[in-house]
């Protein structure tokens, strides 16, 4: 039995990101997502900021400070696992471009009921390194949650969210706080 054929539609909902303002460029003209082509642009240095947060009950705050969670030195894996991670976005996420990072810094602060994530991604591209920065702050808290998760399945994260951008042709944005 032959598998019946399937005619590409276009939905309303694609044909009106393709005729939305400029912004959208993951989008060609006929509204199909495809990779922005970034190959005239200038290789330049890029930075991001971003940052993540995953709050839990005091005890799991008080064990991870004191280096007491039984799968090991939780803020030693959470910053692995951002660096780790910043270097893989492009596998992760469809339309980001792999970039040739230069440098990535993890800030850990263990508050009372929570651990807050600083992730820093430098870049010397065509492209910006906000995906960068924003999934090493993610995949912190993922990693967190799962070496806590024994003890508090209640942990919560986010936000998640870009502090900071500096380089290309947008220049500089930080986020009012």
């Amino acid at each position: 039995m032959a598998k019946p054929t399937r005619k590409p539609r276009k939905t309303a909902q694609l044909a009106t990101a393709a005729s939305a303002p400029t912004g959208l460029t993951h989008f060609n003209a006929a509204g199909d997502a495809h990779m922005v082509a970034v190959s005239a642009k200038p290789e330049t240095h890029r930075v991001a900021v971003a940052e993540s947060r995953i709050t839990m009950a005091p005890a799991t705050a008080r064990a991870i400070a004191a280096g007491q969670i039984g799968k090991g030195d939780v803020l030693a894996v959470a910053r692995l696992a951002a660096i780790g991670a910043t270097k893989r976005s492009a596998e992760l996420i469809p339309l980001c471009h792999p970039l040739r990072i230069t440098g990535v810094d993890v800030a850990l602060r263990v508050d009372p009921t929570s651990v807050h994530i600083v992730v820093t991604v430098q870049a010397f591209d065509r492209t910006g390194v906000e995906m960068e920065a924003l999934t090493g702050a993610a995949v912190a808290a993922l990693t967190i949650y799962d070496m806590c998760k024994a003890i508090d399945r209640g942990m919560e994260m986010g936000p998640t969210r870009l502090l900071e951008k500096q380089g290309g042709r947008s220049g500089t944005w930080q986020r009012s706080r």
